[in-house]
Protein backbone atom coordinates (compact mmCIF):
# COMPACT_ATOMS: atom_id res chain seq x y z
CA UNK A 1 0.00 0.00 0.00
CA UNK A 2 1.33 3.16 -1.39
CA UNK A 3 0.50 7.00 -0.11
CA UNK A 4 -1.42 7.44 -3.64
CA UNK A 5 -3.77 4.64 -2.44
CA UNK A 6 -4.67 6.75 0.23
CA UNK A 7 -5.22 9.76 -1.85
CA UNK A 8 -7.32 8.67 -4.62
CA UNK A 9 -9.37 6.35 -2.32
CA UNK A 10 -9.99 9.58 0.22
CA UNK A 11 -10.81 11.98 -2.74
CA UNK A 12 -13.21 8.78 -4.10
CA UNK A 13 -14.69 8.90 -0.43
CA UNK A 14 -15.25 12.59 -0.48
CA UNK A 15 -16.36 13.08 -3.67
CA UNK A 16 -19.26 10.10 -3.96
CA UNK A 17 -18.48 9.65 -7.32
CA UNK A 18 -15.41 7.97 -9.71
CA UNK A 19 -15.32 10.53 -12.66
CA UNK A 20 -15.51 13.65 -10.06
CA UNK A 21 -12.83 11.78 -8.15
CA UNK A 22 -10.73 11.37 -11.22
CA UNK A 23 -11.07 15.02 -12.06
CA UNK A 24 -9.97 16.28 -8.86
CA UNK A 25 -6.85 13.82 -9.01
CA UNK A 26 -6.19 14.97 -12.87
CA UNK A 27 -6.25 11.13 -13.68
CA UNK A 28 -8.26 9.07 -16.43
CA UNK A 29 -11.23 7.34 -15.04
CA UNK A 30 -9.98 3.52 -15.55
CA UNK A 31 -6.73 3.88 -13.51
CA UNK A 32 -8.44 5.17 -10.75
CA UNK A 33 -10.70 2.73 -10.52
CA UNK A 34 -7.83 -0.57 -10.96
CA UNK A 35 -5.77 1.50 -8.28
CA UNK A 36 -9.08 1.53 -5.64
CA UNK A 37 -9.31 -2.03 -6.81
CA UNK A 38 -5.30 -3.29 -5.57
CA UNK A 39 -6.02 -1.24 -2.68
CA UNK A 40 -9.40 -3.65 -1.81
CA UNK A 41 -7.48 -6.73 -2.61
CA UNK A 42 -4.21 -6.11 -0.55
CA UNK A 43 -6.75 -5.05 2.35
CA UNK A 44 -8.53 -7.87 2.06
CA UNK A 45 -11.72 -6.27 2.09
CA UNK A 46 -14.90 -4.09 -0.03
CA UNK A 47 -14.22 -0.14 0.88
CA UNK A 48 -17.06 0.54 -1.73
CA UNK A 49 -20.27 -0.90 -1.73
CA UNK A 50 -21.25 -2.31 -4.91
CA UNK A 51 -23.44 -0.50 -7.70
CA UNK A 52 -24.69 2.17 -5.27
CA UNK A 53 -25.42 5.59 -6.57
CA UNK A 54 -24.37 7.99 -5.30
CA UNK A 55 -21.16 6.24 -4.06
CA UNK A 56 -21.48 4.52 -0.57
CA UNK A 57 -18.30 3.16 1.66
CA UNK A 58 -18.73 -0.06 3.48
CA UNK A 59 -18.24 -0.21 7.61
CA UNK A 60 -14.30 -1.18 6.77
CA UNK A 61 -13.96 2.00 4.12
CA UNK A 62 -15.10 4.57 6.78
CA UNK A 63 -12.88 3.11 9.48
CA UNK A 64 -10.12 3.09 6.72
CA UNK A 65 -11.32 6.89 5.36
CA UNK A 66 -11.15 8.12 9.03
CA UNK A 67 -7.26 6.88 9.50
CA UNK A 68 -6.39 7.82 5.89
CA UNK A 69 -7.18 11.38 6.16
CA UNK A 70 -5.20 12.21 9.30
CA UNK A 71 -2.20 10.14 7.87
CA UNK A 72 -2.40 12.07 4.76
CA UNK A 73 -2.17 15.15 7.17
CA UNK A 74 0.75 14.16 8.53
CA UNK A 75 2.40 13.64 5.54
CA UNK A 76 1.75 16.97 4.32
CA UNK A 77 3.04 18.56 7.62
CA UNK A 78 6.28 16.65 7.37
CA UNK A 79 6.99 18.11 4.01
CA UNK A 80 5.93 21.87 4.88
CA UNK A 81 8.07 21.52 7.93
CA UNK A 82 11.14 19.62 6.04
CA UNK A 83 10.74 22.77 3.61
CA UNK A 84 11.43 25.24 6.60
CA UNK A 85 14.44 23.64 8.35
CA UNK A 86 15.53 23.70 5.02
CA UNK A 87 15.45 27.15 4.31
CA UNK A 88 18.35 29.67 5.56
CA UNK A 89 15.91 32.54 6.02
CA UNK A 90 13.62 32.43 9.07
CA UNK A 91 9.83 33.78 8.12
CA UNK A 92 7.00 32.93 10.54
CA UNK A 93 3.66 33.71 8.34
CA UNK A 94 0.78 34.60 10.95
CA UNK A 95 -2.79 34.90 10.60
CA UNK A 96 -5.13 36.64 12.58
CA UNK A 97 -8.91 37.70 12.96
CA UNK A 98 -9.38 41.53 12.98
CA UNK A 99 -10.44 42.40 16.76
CA UNK A 100 -7.34 40.53 18.37
CA UNK A 101 -5.47 43.91 16.47
CA UNK A 102 -7.34 45.71 18.69
CA UNK A 103 -6.29 43.52 22.10
CA UNK A 104 -2.43 42.84 22.91
CA UNK A 105 -1.22 41.32 19.50
CA UNK A 106 0.36 44.40 18.48
CA UNK A 107 2.43 44.32 21.50
CA UNK A 108 3.07 40.61 21.24
CA UNK A 109 4.39 41.01 17.66
CA UNK A 110 6.91 44.10 18.64
CA UNK A 111 7.83 42.29 21.59
CA UNK A 112 9.07 39.11 19.48
CA UNK A 113 10.52 40.83 16.75
CA UNK A 114 12.65 42.81 19.31
CA UNK A 115 13.74 39.62 20.79
CA UNK A 116 14.56 37.80 17.76
CA UNK A 117 15.06 40.37 14.74
CA UNK A 118 16.76 37.01 12.83
CA UNK A 119 13.06 36.01 12.13
CA UNK A 120 10.74 37.99 9.38
CA UNK A 121 6.75 37.96 10.80
CA UNK A 122 4.00 38.51 8.09
CA UNK A 123 1.04 39.23 8.97
CA UNK A 124 -2.09 37.94 7.17
CA UNK A 125 -5.82 39.16 8.38
CA UNK A 126 -8.26 35.92 8.10
CA UNK A 127 -10.70 34.66 9.42
CA UNK A 128 -10.73 31.91 12.25
CA UNK A 129 -12.53 29.41 9.21
CA UNK A 130 -9.78 30.75 6.35
CA UNK A 131 -6.67 30.06 9.25
CA UNK A 132 -7.48 26.67 9.31
CA UNK A 133 -7.44 26.39 5.56
CA UNK A 134 -4.41 28.22 5.46
CA UNK A 135 -3.05 26.45 7.58
CA UNK A 136 -3.45 23.03 6.22
CA UNK A 137 -2.16 24.48 2.84
CA UNK A 138 1.14 25.81 4.37
CA UNK A 139 0.22 29.19 3.47
CA UNK A 140 0.62 30.60 6.96
CA UNK A 141 2.27 28.80 10.17
CA UNK A 142 0.26 29.94 13.13
CA UNK A 143 -3.27 31.39 13.42
CA UNK A 144 -4.63 33.97 16.31
CA UNK A 145 -8.58 33.34 15.93
CA UNK A 146 -11.16 32.93 18.23
CA UNK A 147 -13.85 30.26 16.83
CA UNK A 148 -13.93 26.93 18.55
CA UNK A 149 -13.26 23.99 16.07
CA UNK A 150 -11.99 20.55 15.60
CA UNK A 151 -9.48 19.35 13.17
CA UNK A 152 -7.13 16.63 13.84
CA UNK A 153 -4.57 18.25 11.60
CA UNK A 154 -4.69 21.35 13.71
CA UNK A 155 -3.58 22.28 17.52
CA UNK A 156 -5.56 24.56 19.00
CA UNK A 157 -4.13 26.39 22.33
CA UNK A 158 -6.61 27.92 24.09
CA UNK A 159 -4.81 31.14 24.85
CA UNK A 160 -7.40 32.99 27.20
CA UNK A 161 -11.01 34.06 27.71
CA UNK A 162 -11.60 36.89 26.68
CA UNK A 163 -14.82 39.17 27.67
CA UNK A 164 -17.37 40.54 25.51
CA UNK A 165 -18.78 44.09 25.89
CA UNK A 166 -21.84 45.54 24.08
CA UNK A 167 -21.03 48.42 21.61
CA UNK A 168 -23.56 51.25 21.58
CA UNK A 169 -24.20 55.11 20.19
CA UNK A 170 -23.93 57.18 23.46
CA UNK A 171 -27.58 58.66 22.53
CA UNK A 172 -29.49 55.37 23.03
CA UNK A 173 -30.81 54.30 26.30
CA UNK A 174 -28.62 51.67 27.58
CA UNK A 175 -25.47 53.87 26.94
CA UNK A 176 -25.49 55.74 30.90
CA UNK A 177 -24.99 53.79 33.43
CA UNK A 178 -21.82 51.67 34.74
CA UNK A 179 -24.20 48.56 35.84
CA UNK A 180 -23.10 45.48 33.47
CA UNK A 181 -25.97 44.55 31.06
CA UNK A 182 -28.04 41.11 30.43
CA UNK A 183 -28.41 39.55 26.99
CA UNK A 184 -31.96 39.91 28.08
CA UNK A 185 -31.69 43.58 27.99
CA UNK A 186 -30.58 43.35 24.26
CA UNK A 187 -33.29 40.74 22.58
CA UNK A 188 -35.59 43.74 21.60
CA UNK A 189 -32.88 46.09 20.33
CA UNK A 190 -31.42 46.12 16.23
CA UNK A 191 -28.11 43.59 16.45
CA UNK A 192 -25.60 43.54 14.41
CA UNK A 193 -23.07 40.59 13.64
CA UNK A 194 -19.97 39.87 11.92
CA UNK A 195 -18.79 38.80 9.76
CA UNK A 196 -20.83 37.46 7.21
CA UNK A 197 -19.11 35.21 5.26
CA UNK A 198 -17.50 32.46 5.61
CA UNK A 199 -19.36 30.81 8.23
CA UNK A 200 -19.14 30.09 10.95
CA UNK A 201 -18.03 32.59 12.27
CA UNK A 202 -17.67 35.58 15.32
CA UNK A 203 -21.72 36.16 14.44
CA UNK A 204 -22.46 32.20 15.13
CA UNK A 205 -20.55 32.69 18.30
CA UNK A 206 -22.54 35.88 19.36
CA UNK A 207 -25.51 34.15 18.47
CA UNK A 208 -24.78 31.73 20.57
CA UNK A 209 -24.77 33.69 23.60
CA UNK A 210 -28.72 34.23 22.84
CA UNK A 211 -29.56 30.64 22.68
CA UNK A 212 -27.88 29.29 25.46
CA UNK A 213 -29.52 31.67 27.22
CA UNK A 214 -32.91 30.63 26.11
CA UNK A 215 -32.98 33.64 23.87
CA UNK A 216 -33.65 34.91 20.59
CA UNK A 217 -33.08 38.30 19.03
CA UNK A 218 -36.05 39.91 17.25
CA UNK A 219 -33.80 41.79 14.53
CA UNK A 220 -30.27 40.16 13.16
CA UNK A 221 -28.49 42.26 10.35
CA UNK A 222 -25.06 40.45 9.36
CA UNK A 223 -22.42 42.87 7.98
CA UNK A 224 -18.98 41.95 6.42
CA UNK A 225 -16.80 42.99 8.97
CA UNK A 226 -15.73 44.08 12.05
CA UNK A 227 -15.13 47.74 11.12
CA UNK A 228 -18.44 48.37 9.27
CA UNK A 229 -20.07 46.62 12.51
CA UNK A 230 -18.78 49.87 14.58
CA UNK A 231 -19.57 52.59 11.46
CA UNK A 232 -23.27 51.31 11.97
CA UNK A 233 -23.34 51.82 15.19
CA UNK A 234 -21.39 54.96 15.55
CA UNK A 235 -24.44 56.14 12.49
CA UNK A 236 -27.10 54.47 15.47
CA UNK A 237 -27.85 51.55 13.05
CA UNK A 238 -27.80 49.44 15.75
CA UNK A 239 -25.61 47.89 18.64
CA UNK A 240 -22.66 45.34 18.37
CA UNK A 241 -21.82 42.43 20.96
CA UNK A 242 -17.93 42.58 20.70
CA UNK A 243 -14.24 41.73 22.23
CA UNK A 244 -13.17 43.59 24.94
CA UNK A 245 -10.05 44.97 23.25
CA UNK A 246 -12.07 46.36 20.65
CA UNK A 247 -12.20 49.27 23.45
CA UNK A 248 -8.62 50.49 21.65
CA UNK A 249 -10.73 51.86 19.04
CA UNK A 250 -11.54 54.95 20.80
CA UNK A 251 -13.91 55.39 18.67
CA UNK A 252 -15.63 58.96 19.69
CA UNK A 253 -19.49 58.32 18.94
CA UNK A 254 -19.54 54.50 20.33
CA UNK A 255 -19.66 53.81 23.76
CA UNK A 256 -19.20 50.40 25.54
CA UNK A 257 -21.10 48.34 28.42
CA UNK A 258 -19.85 44.95 30.06
CA UNK A 259 -22.03 42.18 29.45
CA UNK A 260 -22.23 40.38 32.70
CA UNK A 261 -24.01 36.57 31.58
CA UNK A 262 -21.45 33.96 32.65
CA UNK A 263 -20.98 32.74 28.98
CA UNK A 264 -19.89 35.92 27.30
CA UNK A 265 -16.55 35.43 26.97
CA UNK A 266 -14.78 34.93 23.41
CA UNK A 267 -11.75 32.65 23.31
CA UNK A 268 -8.36 33.15 21.49
CA UNK A 269 -6.84 30.48 20.53
CA UNK A 270 -3.20 29.98 19.25
CA UNK A 271 -3.72 27.66 15.88
CA UNK A 272 -0.79 25.60 14.50
CA UNK A 273 0.16 22.37 11.99
CA UNK A 274 -0.58 19.04 14.71
CA UNK A 275 2.92 18.41 14.47
CA UNK A 276 4.93 21.56 14.40
CA UNK A 277 7.57 21.85 16.84
CA UNK A 278 9.60 24.88 15.54
CA UNK A 279 11.76 27.06 17.75
CA UNK A 280 10.62 29.87 16.66
CA UNK A 281 6.50 29.13 17.31
CA UNK A 282 8.00 27.68 21.12
CA UNK A 283 9.23 31.45 20.86
CA UNK A 284 6.26 32.96 19.79
CA UNK A 285 4.19 31.42 22.72
CA UNK A 286 6.66 32.11 25.77
CA UNK A 287 6.22 36.07 24.37
CA UNK A 288 2.42 35.79 24.77
CA UNK A 289 2.70 33.85 28.29
CA UNK A 290 5.31 36.63 29.19
CA UNK A 291 3.12 39.77 28.04
CA UNK A 292 0.06 38.03 29.64
CA UNK A 293 1.90 38.03 33.17
CA UNK A 294 3.28 41.14 32.34
CA UNK A 295 -0.65 42.31 32.14
CA UNK A 296 -1.58 40.01 35.16
CA UNK A 297 -4.39 38.34 32.63
CA UNK A 298 -5.74 35.39 33.85
CA UNK A 299 -4.44 32.53 30.85
CA UNK A 300 -4.00 28.86 30.51
CA UNK A 301 -0.20 27.78 29.74
CA UNK A 302 0.67 24.92 27.52
CA UNK A 303 3.76 24.08 25.77
CA UNK A 304 3.70 23.08 21.67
Amino acid sequence: MELRHLRYFVAVAEERNFTRAAERLHIAQPPLSRQIQQLEEYLGVALIEKGTRPLRLTEAGQFFLAHAKPLLDQVRDLKSMTQRVGKVERIINAGFVASTLYGLLPDIIRRYRAAHPEVEVVMHEMTTVEQMKALKEGRIDVGFGRLKSEDPSIRRILLREERMVLALFPGHRLAAGDAPLRLVDLVHEPLLVYPSTPRPSFADQVLGLFSEAHLTPDHVAEVRELQIAMGLVAAEQGLAIVPASVQGMHHRNVVYRPIEDKHAFSPIFFSVRHMERTPELEQMLAVIYEIYDDYGLPHTKETL
